[in-house]
């Protein structure tokens, strides 16, 4: 299985500089540099737009800026060897008001959902539903106040869904899947709604914001801004085919986060640790139980690059394992000889993903995952649309593809798309 870096272009350049980049800075404090791409794959009707805000830090830069936050130097043995983990830059906004990052958030929400209804040829008025995957939302309304902003109708219908890094997988598969369990917490399935209608699904992760929350020198070091958002229409342009959603509750508290949403922090036994909630007709909200960090005051907490490999990786196998059979028994039944030609991975870090791609090809399972946004830094709910964005160019029509997201709680989201 192929997990290596592949992409056309140098992804070791910051962002900001790659071609194709428009660039503009977003009149908040002193400004703040912001960087957007748009993607569109005429043949499958597919489109997006990702991107970053904050200044650009590669590796070396990182190390002052953390220390200016922490008052503190870094020790030696503190400092992460971020390259190796698959990470060269990411992106760090300036310390801000509540008011001024409220206001910084929702216009770069806006801009990020206006630029994906462009690359698809959408007028924001035509879109009919937009579901924003986040760890840690800047307003309860996030999701309304971009939507509002970037012109899209009132009527249409915007949800919200908080499951950490899993919570843009989440949004997808809340989309396609109309058999999901969740949709049962419901009085209407958003997957049957918004069947055949324009859609926008995606990450938008203001985690500088939340980092800086925290003293947690891992977590410092690996996040960053980010942002990607696509068009679908559920049934044309992307089809449902197989998928898995899994939750099992970090008991040990190996990666703590802080839930800035509502949530009644009650854990039910056999039931889902999923809350939804409604605000009016057309915001709907599923939020995810965490693990919190006990001092109630962090934004984050996490163990080591190992400890993480060890929550993720042999859950992570097993839940791709179970929807792989699930892909070929479907394929059996169909008759067709067909498999899957790439995995869109959520880039927690590289050892991570080597590690899974390698217990997979010891059970057989060989599907490229390529490692492709060293330049951005883990940045959560993301990083599966800013992957698959990259990807896109590469899809062909009658491709068929498998998403993998998994998240703090813990979630997982996999599931196997047509085109």
């Amino acid at each position: 299985m192929n997990i290596k870096s592949k992409n056309s272009q140098n992804i070791a350049a910051p962002f900001f500089e790659q071609p194709q980049v428009e660039t503009d800075v977003i009149p908040v404090r002193e400004g703040v540099p912001f960087g957007i791409k748009r993607v569109f794959h005429p043949e499958i009707g597919i489109g997006g737009a990702y991107g970053a805000w904050g200044k650009s830090y590669d590796n070396e830069a990182l190390i002052p800026l953390l220390e200016d936050h922490l008052g503190k130097p870094l020790l030696k043995e503190e400092r992460m060897n971020l390259a190796p983990l698959g990470f060269v830059h990411r992106h760090h906004g300036p310390v801000l008001s509540d008011d001024e990052q409220l206001e910084l958030e929702v216009e770069v929400g806006a801009r990020f959902l206006r630029e994906a209804a462009k690359a698809n040829g959408w007028k924001p008025e035509e879109v009919e539903g937009v579901l924003i995957g986040m760890t840690g939302p800047v307003s309860d309304d996030y999701t309304e106040k971009i939507a509002k902003k970037a012109g899209i109708p009132d009527s249409a219908i915007k949800i919200s869904v908080h499951k950490a890094c899993d919570s843009s997988m989440g949004a997808l598969h809340l989309l396609l899947n109309p058999d999901l369990a969740v949709h049962q917490q419901t009085k209407r399935n958003v997957a049957k709604e918004l069947f055949g209608k324009k859609v926008l699904v995606g990450g938008i992760e203001g985690l500088s914001r939340v980092v800086m929350k925290s003293r947690d020198i891992s977590a410092l070091q690996l996040f960053g801004n980010g942002a990607g958002v696509i068009g679908v229409i559920p049934g044309q342009t992307m089809k449902f085919l197989v998928g898995k959603p899994h939750e099992v509750y970090d008991e040990k508290g190996v990666l703590t986060v802080a839930m800035s949403y509502p949530h009644s922090r009650q854990t039910k036994v056999d039931q889902s640790m999923i809350e939804f909630s409604q605000s009016g007709d057309n915001h709907l909200r599923f939020a995810g139980l965490m693990h919190e960090p006990e001092d109630r005051i962090s934004s984050v907490a996490m163990a080591s690059p190992m400890g993480m490999v060890k929550l993720f990786v042999r859950t992570g196998v097993q839940v791709v394992f179970d929807v792989y059979e699930k892909y070929q028994a479907l394929m059996d039944e169909m008759g067709i000889a067909k498999k899957i030609t790439v995995g869109i991975v959520h880039h927690a870090n590289l050892k991570i993903n080597s590690l899974k791609a390698k217990q997979l090809k010891d059970i057989g399972i060989q599907i490229p995952m390529p490692w492709i946004l060293s330049e951005f830094g883990n940045v959560s709910a993301a990083s599966n649309m800013i992957a698959f964005l990259r990807q896109l160019p590469l899809i062909k029509p009658g491709d068929h593809i498998l998403f993998d997201g998994f998240g703090a709680g813990t979630y997982y989201d996999t599931f196997a798309v047509a085109f």
